[in-house]
């Protein structure tokens, strides 16, 4: 039974594996594919079933004269929306979240409870409800079509998901932290920043990029939000669309949308492996 055990674990792992990685490449070969190559059958290994080539990846990078969508400026923008808008929910969210787990609040009815559940309410409505008082909201201050628009939409959409995870994470943490850091004669705020904040950062960076992820893929309110001024890069993607779709230059755009994801993925786990994010608490 465990030599079962063990070959079933490991099937369910390889077939997962196999499950997950095959679109990276099938998105990888067919980024170096023309139409031809898309359109006569499948084909996989470069050079000996198909002749390479740039043409899917030039277009991203080419001006609209030319035929290209020219990706640069909306992904430096898409870089900067996002995570200025997660560093801005983190941080508001945090602190929200810990006056939520710490403290009692209480409006005949409401409760603590039903106050996080109205944060994370806000990430149950469909998009469409919230888009038109979006648009009234950014239309009267001034701020349609511009990035601080989008970062303000951002970090409304976003500040729910911090809350929701960082509430959870200090729940778990044991109340005597914060009594014995008042004891040894911090005042709240002290403990908080200087005891308390350190032993976070755990929770802070799963909220991170829970709140990075859906930021950077979100495409309606990019989309309902923004004209010509500024644009986000799942909006530019969506210029490849033609009669004819162009698998090779979609396939090179989503490797290259989904390569600050990996970063981040990558960075924080090398930081995991080292122990640096792990909890001080004992």
């Amino acid at each position: 039974m465990p030599k079962l055990y063990t070959f079933i674990k490991y099937f369910c792992v390889i077939l997962w594996s196999c499950f997950v990685i095959a679109p990276f490449l099938w998105a990888i070969s067919t980024s170096f594919k023309d139409f031809n190559s898309v359109t006569g059958g499948a084909t996989y290994i470069p050079w000996l079933q198909f002749e390479p080539t740039l043409d899917g990846w030039s277009v991203l990078f080419k001006p609209g004269s030319q035929g290209g969508i020219n990706i640069i400026g909306p992904y430096f923008n898409s870089i900067f929306v996002t995570f200025t808008a997660s560093l801005i929910s983190i941080a508001l969210g945090t602190l929200s979240a810990y006056a939520l787990s710490r403290y009692t609040f209480k409006a005949g009815f409401v409760q603590n409870n039903d106050i996080t559940f109205f944060f994370i309410s806000q990430r149950i409505m469909p998009p469409v409800v919230l888009a038109i008082p979006f648009f009234l909201f950014l239309s009267t201050l001034g701020l349609l079509d511009s990035l601080a628009g989008l970062i303000l939409v951002y970090i409304v959409l976003l500040m729910p998901i911090a809350v929701w995870i960082m509430v959870d994470f200090f729940n778990r943490v044991p109340k005597e932290i914060d009594e014995t850091a008042l004891i040894d004669g911090c005042n709240p705020f002290q403990a908080f920043f200087k005891v308390v904040l350190p032993n976070s950062i755990p929770g802070m960076i799963v909220a991170g990029l829970f709140c990075i992820i859906f930021g950077w893929i979100d495409f309606f309110f990019a989309f309902i939000l923004t004209f010509t001024n500024v644009q986000l890069l799942p909006v530019k993607i969506v210029a490849l669309n033609s009669s004819i779709t162009p698998w090779w230059s979609l396939s090179a755009a989503a490797l290259v949308s989904v390569a600050p994801l990996i970063v981040v993925a990558f960075v924080v786990e090398r930081f995991l492996s080292k122990g640096n994010l792990s909890g001080a608490l004992k």
